[in-house]
């Protein structure tokens, strides 16, 4: 037999500092994470800096412009003044208060519950017909039967054309002498009346935007294996019980993310109601949302501007938080329904 002598490592050079062998460059390396990290930062870095120039700063702007006084425009030019104002830019939105009267000239405070009242009305209403339409019309694209794709591409045809030809659009089929009237034999002023304008804004906006809805849904329902609904129709399970049980809880994911995006959407909508019924519907502020107030207010000045725009970033930022936090409180617990 021969034995086999395990070779010793070589020998460090003479007057060289213990451990500056191979062994010694293996533990001074540097891990391969730090270099990666390094890089991370090095590809980041540049956007990170663009959205701080872009987003950051008009932001801080705005909230250093809201505790000044306005500056009328006058001319095409901002008057000099606009000294320190304090909370008064705040408190001439929130706190003034007109009542049932008409407000006084000069008085505005009323005009920011009014919009927040019209925002939010339009907000619950699109988006509750939004989600059913759009879940009706993801079912039906979702079933196999000829000329899918043809129904598929027609049904985003309303998504895919821009708001303002939109409401444009809209503003001729809902004219006194347009398509709507003529159609079901009535002389409404759409535009003008304030339930009517109300009416005709919702319709524009639920015809363009419930293809989105429906498309989320659809990329939902498209994950769900069919085994599940036929082992469920063998089981006797009705079509009902189908959606009930099985459809709703899978595409609930999907489904949330379409009305925190729409809900977003329509708290922030400007161009439609502008253009359709041009800001106000006729009767003063009917179609006056947060975002048309704001555009109005910058007529008289930047610094009530700017607390009206705050006031509308922390009001949607606000609802957003709470929508964030009660779908990923809903997820959980259906998760751990699904678990047990």
């Amino acid at each position: 037999m021969t034995a086999t002598t395990e070779s010793p490592p070589p020998a460090s050079p003479p007057g060289a500092e213990p451990g500056s062998g191979r062994r010694g460059l293996l533990r001074r390396r540097k891990p391969a994470g730090d270099s990666q990290t390094r890089l991370a930062i090095g590809l980041v870095a540049p956007t990170i800096v663009v959205l701080a120039v872009v987003i950051g700063y008009p932001v801080v702007a705005a909230i250093v412009t809201s505790f000044k006084k306005d500056q009328s425009l006058q001319g095409g030019f901002f008057n000099k003044g606009g000294g320190f104002a304090g909370f008064s830019n705040y408190s001439h939105w929130l706190l003034q208060h007109c009542g049932s009267a008409k407000c006084a000239p000069g008085t505005l405070g009323s005009e920011f519950w009014d919009a927040i009242t019209v925002t939010v009305l339009f907000t619950v209403i699109t988006v509750v017909i939004e989600v059913v339409l759009g879940m009706m019309m993801a079912l039906v694209m979702n079933q196999v039967f000829k000329g899918r794709a043809l129904l598929r591409a027609a049904v985003l045809v309303p998504w895919a054309i821009p708001t303002a030809v939109t409401a444009k659009l809209w503003y001729f089929m809902f004219a006194y002498d347009g398509v709507v009237n003529h159609v079901f034999g009535t002389h409404v002023l759409w535009t003008d009346g304030q339930w009517a304008s109300r009416f005709a804004v919702i319709t524009g906006d639920v015809w363009k935007t419930t293809p989105f809805v429906a498309l989320l849904v659809l990329a939902g329902l498209q994950v769900i294996p069919d085994e599940l609904h036929e082992a469920a129709r063998v089981d006797g399970a009705g079509a009902w019980q189908r959606f009930w049980r099985i459809t709703l809880p899978l595409v609930r994911p999907a489904l949330l993310v379409a009305v925190l995006f729409r809900v977003l959407d329509v708290l922030r909508i400007y161009d439609l109601p502008a253009i359709l019924t041009h800001g106000g519907g006729g009767t003063g502020h009917a179609t006056t949302t947060v975002s048309i107030l704001v555009v109005q207010q910058l007529q008289q000045g930047y610094g009530g501007a700017s607390a009206l725009s705050t006031l509308t970033f922390l009001f949607i930022f606000a609802i957003a938080f709470g929508l964030v936090k009660l779908f990923n409180a809903d997820l959980i617990r259906s998760t751990q329904r699904s678990v047990k």
